[in-house]
């Protein structure tokens, strides 16, 4: 009776969360931006503490001019977690493995092989051991999410981002999720949350969405969602990056040619409705150019939320500025007054990312 009760609370204090907590702190929680700096006395960076002390943010993303020295990142990393309030604020990063990665033998950290590499030389125990290494010295400099692993299928090997750069552990659906698994329990054992991408399935696609408009639409295949639905069900999913891929028969959008990480259909009905993920969705960067040149911030913004997105992520790379978070936060905060399907919205987002955070340590 005792564990049933205990369940119960762990449901419940999310949700009493939500009521509890004001609009702009649950807005800022929704928030991801990237920052200039790589020193904790750079005027960008002062500017990113003051966001998270404010609440104006809930995470971070480093790219790799933002590491000066692993010294100088891991204060830098003390310095965020330090300024968060209740919740922790994630640090986030892309440490694939390969060309992939935002610490480098440069500064001092060991560097991996690829994906396809591993895949094709090592066994997945072995490969859980190599991921093991790199989680366990991003936990050491402060990191708590990195955004991997691939889980494209290998389909279309001319593909310009997945295949070119080995970032695929194969084109079959049972061994991209066993070497997928294997990355994200290395990561756990670390006290390291993991991201799988890129929803619904990149790696058929004959385009790349950084640069623009990609369409998938004679290309996806069905069982490039295989491996969200066996890791899925194998309970070992924090988070789940939807991609700026089109295809015609999902988008939805009423005449508007909306990419999978603006459309409800994919995220709403495929991701959470036919394969039963309720955990956090983060998106890719908001400023690639498959967003960026065809909607306008708030459009991209109100869109990706009522999609189900609950992580908005920016690396503040097309047009820098230290504004950018209080600009997202006061579009989610307008349309969450004049909405209150909006504010559900919302509140259904810090659910989720506040019970992602609790499995984290300060």
């Amino acid at each position: 009776m005792l564990r049933v009760v205990l369940v119960f609370l762990a449901m419940l204090f999310p949700l009493m969360g939500a009521r509890a907590a004001s609009l702009q702190a649950m807005a800022g929680q929704m928030v991801m931006v990237g920052f200039k700096g790589s020193h904790v006395d750079d005027p960008g960076v002062q500017a990113l503490v003051r966001d998270i002390a404010e609440g104006r943010i809930g995470g971070l993303i480093y790219l790799r001019n933002n590491i000066s020295s692993l010294l100088e990142t891991g204060r830098m990393n003390g310095l965020f977690q330090r300024s968060a309030g209740d919740l922790p604020v994630l640090i986030a990063l892309d440490q694939e493995g390969g060309s992939i990665e935002r610490l480098t033998k440069a500064v001092g950290f060991t560097e991996i092989p690829s994906a396809a590499r591993i895949a094709a030389r090592r066994s997945v125990a072995e490969a859980e051991q190599i991921y093991a290494g790199m989680a366990s010295g991003l936990a050491n400099l402060g990191f708590n999410l990195n955004l991997g692993p691939v889980v494209d299928l290998n389909i279309n090997p001319d593909n310009p981002i997945i295949a070119r750069y080995g970032r695929s552990f194969g084109d079959e659906a049972p061994t991209v999720a066993a070497y997928a698994g294997s990355f994200i329990v290395a990561h756990h054992r670390a006290g390291v949350l993991t991201a799988l991408k890129h929803f619904p399935g990149h790696g058929s696609a004959h385009g790349d969405s950084h640069e623009g408009f990609v369409d998938i639409t004679r290309y996806w295949q069905p069982r490039e969602l295989d491996p969200y639905r066996i890791l899925i069900g194998k309970g070992l999913v924090d988070v789940i990056m939807t991609a700026h891929l089109y295809h015609r028969d999902y988008a939805g959008g009423r005449g508007v040619q909306l990419p999978a990480s603006l459309s409800e259909n994919w995220i709403g009905k495929i991701l959470r409705r036919d394969l039963g993920y309720d955990g956090v969705v983060i998106s890719d960067d908001m400023e690639m150019g498959a967003i960026r040149a065809h909607f306008s911030l708030r459009d991209a913004v109100v869109r990706a939320v009522n999609a189900g997105t609950d992580i908005l992520l920016f690396s503040n790379t097309a047009n820098y500025r230290t504004s950018l978070a209080r600009e997202v936060v006061r579009i989610l905060i307008a349309e969450a007054q004049g909405d209150a399907g909006f504010r559900r919205r919302i509140e259904e987002s810090y659910r989720r990312i506040v019970a992602l955070k609790g499995r984290l340590s300060r």
